[in-house]
């Protein structure tokens, strides 16, 4: 293949996944917890498609990683008992198929079994125990206080739990706004329980996208998208009429 086709389609092939990126941004402006992403793009030496004069290696655009932004996001009031939020560093953990995930959003409610979960069902674990929260469906108050202990009727029955990850690099996401640590060797660096968390009862946090950024970023790639078919379609030509004059010689 041609070396300016190579050079621009490498460079379509990342602003089409920056795009699904934003636009993903754009869909979770609205969704709890959520945090804004971006593409890492770096430039990767590679040997030019054909020998000829001139550098022996050109630059092309390569994917190479996702970067978040977990910076918080503004505490929203709910005005319901068992939405909490994180103010501050931490997450909130819970249990899926026996495996710990760790999530900003606080929508929390009660099951008919009378355990805490998140607002798919997934139960909320516990600052000491690491275990499911079980609380009282017919008790008169619930109040979760700043260190996420929670009171009913007057008796402490639970905390939830508000865990540290120090390399937030480690962080894998799974969906539903919700990590996994994925670079845990041996247990090391394991999320531990924070010893002094603030929680707002009766908040979530919302997502920290900016739309209008998010927007202004949609319209840049797009530009620069088709600024390069105009490229890869220039040199097209250029090889065209290259191709007519050898053929009349």
């Amino acid at each position: 293949m041609d070396n300016t086709l190579m050079i621009g389609l490498s460079r379509q092939m990342a602003l089409r996944q920056a795009m699904d990126v934003v636009a993903n941004n754009i869909a979770n402006a609205n969704t709890a917890g959520f945090k804004v992403e971006s593409l890492l793009i770096e430039n990767n030496a590679a040997p030019t498609a054909s020998q000829a004069d001139g550098p022996t290696d050109l630059q092309f655009a390569d994917v190479w990683g996702m970067g978040r932004d977990f910076r918080q996001g503004t505490l929203e009031r709910t005005g319901r008992n068992l939405d909490v939020a994180i103010e501050g560093d931490g997450f909130f953990a819970v249990s899926v198929n026996g495996a710990e995930q760790f999530t900003r959003d606080g929508r929390f409610h009660l099951d008919n079994a009378g355990q805490l979960t998140a607002h798919d069902g997934a139960p909320v674990l516990d600052a000491a125990t690491r275990g499911p929260i079980m609380l009282n469906p017919s008790a008169q108050s619930t109040s979760i206080s700043q260190d996420g202990t929670i009171t009913q009727d007057g008796v402490p029955v639970g905390t939830v739990g508000v865990f540290e990850i120090t390399d937030l690099s480690a962080l894998s996401k799974q969906g539903n706004g919700r990590y996994v640590q994925t670079d845990n060797p041996d247990g090391r660096n394991d999320p531990q329980s924070m010893l002094s968390p603030v929680m707002r009862q009766g908040f979530v946090e919302a997502s920290n996208v900016q739309p209008i950024v998010e927007m202004t970023d949609m319209m840049t790639i797009m530009r620069s998208y088709q600024s390069v078919s105009k490229f890869v379609e220039q040199a097209e030509d250029i090889n065209r009429r290259a191709i007519e004059r050898l053929g009349k010689v």
